[in-house]
């Protein structure tokens, strides 16, 4: 074996797979153009599930769907009349607590509801409306807070509670804002 065969081989070992320039091209364009066919391939399949079904694009209600607010306002009628706390309690309440989900005390359960009666009425108020734990705030909602304020009286109640039932803010606040109009209408008039 002569010098030469050594140094030979010794070089075909450090070649790589591309041994001419047309080779060197081919790979640089393929490079480039296989991950962009790629990108282009992904952009699609992932647009495609997100187009309408066809002939549903352009209907009046997929129209009216796309163009929607994003919130309302809603007015309810301050005068209705409130609601009892069974009844509050059987509409919004007895999902969780009948069962006990969530941690949240059985209904009629004196053991788990004493150290939460002790507590007393207002902290038991401020934890239904504002919300604690796995229970979510239940003011603002569909009931007044005078409302959900009955529904916790009805589960203390059912528990060995004795708070008293919050009652309906008297009509006595439209009578104190007209006496006042009233009183401040009055010095206008003898000023004349």
């Amino acid at each position: 074996m002569s010098a030469n065969d050594h140094t030979t081989a010794h070089e075909e070992a450090h070649t790589g797979p591309i041994k001419t320039p047309k080779q060197l091209l081919a790979a640089v364009f393929f490079s480039f153009v296989i991950p962009i066919f790629a990108i282009i391939g992904m952009v699609y399949y992932v647009t495609l599930s997100n187009k309408p079904a066809a002939g549903a694009a352009n209907t009046e209600q997929a129209i009216a769907a796309r163009i929607q607010k994003t919130g309302s306002v809603e007015i309810r009628d301050a005068n209705r009349p409130l609601k009892a706390g069974e009844e509050v309690y059987k509409a919004q309440c007895t999902a969780c607590h009948s069962a006990g989900l969530a941690g949240s005390p059985k209904t009629g359960d004196v053991a788990a509801w004493a150290p939460r009666i002790k507590t007393g009425y207002d902290a038991l108020l401020t934890s239904a409306l504002k919300g604690k734990g796995a229970m979510g705030a239940q003011g603002g909602g569909e009931y007044n807070d005078i409302e959900i304020g009955r529904a916790v009286v009805h589960m203390t109640s059912l528990a060995g509670g004795k708070f008293a039932e919050p009652a309906a803010p008297a009509a006595a606040a439209p009578a104190a804002s007209s006496a006042a109009a009233n009183k401040a209408a009055a010095p206008v008039a003898a000023s004349k």
